[in-house]
């Protein structure tokens, strides 16, 4: 059996007393591909470094985080162009919009959103999309770039199934993680209404951490958690969920 973590910040100063344990822990729970996002330029080096220390474990991705689209989001977005002609990603994310923390900046996050869909366009790329508090924005810019070469995964989906099924009109699959075991986190009520060949599993840890650890440093360890809840609400072994999603992720990164 092979787990794959869609989503995770291995390089997260969270990790940095123990990073090389958190990876074997994971590994030794049959999790082996981490598929690593980035926030923004001051990441890459260390995210870099992951790689070199795993590389039969670790896919980055490159992109600019919405809130980190500040006022320098055009000198980020030319690192980013910059770092994707230069070598190998396997997305570009994690990209979208978030207005939980500041809705001043949605003109640009807009627009640094959907430039980054374009260059995953010209690299034949998937996208990782980061919405929170802004479905309708983050509809509205993909329904402007809707084509065969859009596709990729909406991350930590906590919405509802309309909004499950509008994702996944535009070549999206669900990323789901902790979220699915909160007692008010909604989505355990109708994700069985989804086939799963629309679902990959996350953690995005550090954040986000599962029942039981709901409140402390997630790790990609506890993406079992969100195995066994789904392998409950699907009535299918932990087994079957991890095959089909570990094919769903081989089948959006191409790795």
């Amino acid at each position: 059996m092979i787990i794959t973590d869609t989503h995770t910040h291995l390089y997260s100063e969270a990790f940095n007393d123990d990073r090389d344990d958190m990876v074997k822990r994971a590994l030794e729970h049959n999790i082996t591909r981490f598929f690593i996002p980035a926030i923004d330029s001051t990441y890459t080096e260390a995210m870099l470094q992951l790689e070199n220390d795993y590389p039969n474990h670790v896919f980055l991705m490159m992109g600019l985080h919405p809130t980190h689209v500040k006022d320098n989001y055009k000198d980020e977005l030319k690192h980013v162009e910059d770092m994707l002609s230069k070598r190998k990603f396997y997305a570009v994310g994690e990209i979208g919009i978030d207005l939980y923390w500041d809705k001043s900046t949605l003109k640009i996050q807009q627009e640094a959103f959907k430039y980054q869909i374009q260059l995953a366009k010209k690299y034949k790329l998937p996208i990782a999309i980061h919405c929170r508090e802004a479905f309708d924005e983050i509809f509205d810019v993909l329904e402007t770039e809707k084509s065969d070469d859009l596709f990729g995964i909406f991350h930590c989906f906590t919405g509802t199934l309309e909004q499950a099924h509008q994702a996944i009109s535009y070549n999206m699959k669900l990323g789901i993680g902790g979220v699915i075991t909160f007692k008010n986190g909604k989505i355990d009520t109708f994700i069985n209404k989804i086939d799963l060949k629309h679902i990959v599993l996350e953690t995005d840890s550090p954040y986000l951490a599962p029942v039981p650890f709901r409140g402390k440093r997630n790790e990609s360890a506890y993406v079992v958690e969100v195995l066994e809840k789904l392998s409950e609400l699907y009535n299918m072994s932990t087994k079957e969920i991890a095959d089909i999603t570990t094919q769903n992720s081989k089948d959006i990164f191409k790795v």
